[in-house]
């Protein structure tokens, strides 16, 4: 293990705790025995599976080829194992990365040496897309594109979209690459723009959102390279979890190192393609679809996205005494139901928990006897009170919301 340089002291800083997720228990581990690489129609590169597995099975554990802290939760997450604390501890030097302890960074200083030197040479900090970018460049310089066995694709190989980014994200995408060349310290091996390009390219289409120990809050992004081979589907038969889904679990003298699984969601055959959902699946096709070109830059044309799947019950009124409710009064609630959404995301990204409650308890009332039980909005109310109330400890009012919620989803 690198040792830490001397002046390496420590300073803290605080922020509180995200409620816990629950994940899939598992019943089986994998390396990479469960996957291969196929040209899968239409799509390019995929995974398909080589051994039946069924729902809750890892079909692989993958760590990040490099990973980095939001910018908005710098001083408030862990920069080596990305938990939430109330006190972190500042290092020394570039007084910008934040660690649980001695422990922590201690782990994160082969990866944050480089870094460290460079945000104090370039007298600030850059954005997580070119921390990321140089994260990655450093590693590859050191070890190569491929670091293990068990990675199925370079990084080269990966798709980077940079022809296809809009007008207007191109002059934010140039504004990066310019920056990360100032960041680039003298000392490490130069970088073209090409090779600048092609990497802030593969984070934008491929970059996975790494959450917090809790599994409710996206505070930092990784790239996964054998995860990016893994394509999309609206209805998809595996599933990203973190951690195990809860890396509070893990004793903490360990701080075991962040990792990603892809877990089947149902049985899945040998030959069958493994696939995910690159967007939350239970919006409406619209949403989706989208969602989907804007970030991904393809045009979806599965058949619940051109059939328009469940998307009337996802919009539904509810019947009141065998009465529908007027479809006016339909709308005017989902619209105030989107904006509430919206305010008690802010309050919950705070992490001021108790204003959750309050937004979403308002909500509930508005929604009664408006909105179907399987509306998305009063699903997505309902979820977020069982998860906050949960973490509050009010358990008999949150098992209530977890009930409905889950009726509504089936």
């Amino acid at each position: 293990m690198v040792q830490l340089e001397a002046s390496a002291i420590l300073e803290s800083a605080g922020e509180s705790q995200l409620p816990y997720r629950s994940s899939l228990a598992s019943v089986k581990t994998a390396d990479m025995e469960f996957v291969e690489v196929f040209d899968s129609p239409g799509k390019g590169r995929g995974l398909r599976a080589i051994k039946e597995v069924w729902a809750g099975d890892v079909l692989f554990a993958e760590p990040p080829f490099a990973s980095v802290v939001f910018d908005n939760y710098a001083s408030s997450i862990c920069h080596s194992c990305f938990r939430r604390q109330e006190k972190l501890q500042r290092c020394g030097q570039c007084r910008f990365a934040q660690y649980c302890d001695k422990t922590c960074q201690r782990a994160a200083w082969e990866e944050h040496k480089l870094e460290c030197g460079a945000i104090k040479s370039y007298g600030k900090v850059p954005n997580e897309n070119v921390r990321l970018a140089a994260r990655i460049l450093w590693r590859m310089d050191k070890e190569g594109s491929v670091v293990s066995d068990m990675q199925l694709t370079t990084l080269e190989e990966l798709e980077d979209h940079i022809y296809d980014i809009s007008e207007d994200d191109v002059k934010d995408f140039k504004v990066d690459i310019h920056n990360f060349l100032d960041y680039w310290p003298r000392s490490s091996k130069p970088q073209t723009v090409d090779n600048v390009s092609h990497i802030l390219g593969v984070i934008n289409c491929n970059g996975f959102m790494v959450s917090d120990q809790r599994g409710l809050q996206a505070v930092g992004v990784g790239l996964f390279p054998n995860l990016c081979l893994v394509n999309h589907d609206c209805w998809p038969n595996c599933t990203v979890i973190l951690n195990n889904g809860n890396q509070s679990a893990v004793d903490t003298m360990y701080h075991s190192q962040t990792r990603i699984e892809l877990r089947a969601l149902g049985k899945i055959s040998p030959g069958e393609e493994v696939t995910v959902s690159y967007v939350d699946f239970l919006n409406l096709s619209e949403d989706r679809r989208r969602l989907l070109k804007q970030q991904y830059f393809f045009d979806c044309t599965c058949e619940h996205c051109t059939n328009k799947t469940k998307d009337d019950l996802k919009m539904a009124g509810a019947v009141v005494e065998g009465v529908p409710v007027p479809e006016e009064k339909v709308k005017e609630i989902t619209e105030y139901s989107r904006t509430m959404l919206e305010k008690m995301e802010k309050a919950r990204i705070e992490a001021n928990y108790n204003e959750v409650v309050k937004i979403c308890r308002e909500c509930v009332e508005k929604q009664e006897n408006v909105l179907a039980d399987t509306h998305i909005y009063q699903l997505r109310i309902w979820c977020t009170l069982s998860e906050v109330l949960s973490y509050l400890q009010f358990f008999e009012e949150a098992a209530t919301y977890a009930r409905k919620m889950v009726e509504g989803y089936l």
